[in-house]
């Protein structure tokens, strides 16, 4: 009885530590501005209790990170792009006030 000769296949290429998983290429995931909007948020409060013009960040931030728990990229980056947004516009509004205030 001769002995069988197993099959074996040796891929041609590495797969070395950059090289990607076979199959289909995935996007980033979508960001959602959660601490920056906390920390507007916070900032707003330290301002004199005015936290309600660092909420509507807060909201956005939130509605992304719910978008991308449930698996809506598209909402998730819809969202994060709004957050990212009003977080902008809240973070240059107090430090204009804190110069202000301060100077």
């Amino acid at each position: 009885m001769e002995p069988r000769q197993a099959d074996v296949s040796i891929p041609l290429q590495s797969s070395g530590w950059g090289a990607a998983a076979p199959g289909r290429r995935s996007d980033p995931q979508p960001r959602d501005y959660v601490l920056w909007s906390v920390f507007n948020v916070l900032l707003w409060c330290a301002l004199g209790g005015l936290s309600c013009f660092g909420f509507p960040p807060l909201v956005f931030s939130i509605k992304a990170r719910d978008c991308k728990s449930v698996g809506d990229l598209e909402g998730a980056r819809r969202h994060g792009g709004r957050a990212k947004v009003a977080n902008i516009i809240c973070s240059v509004v107090v430090d204009t006030v804190f110069i202000s205030v301060f100077n």
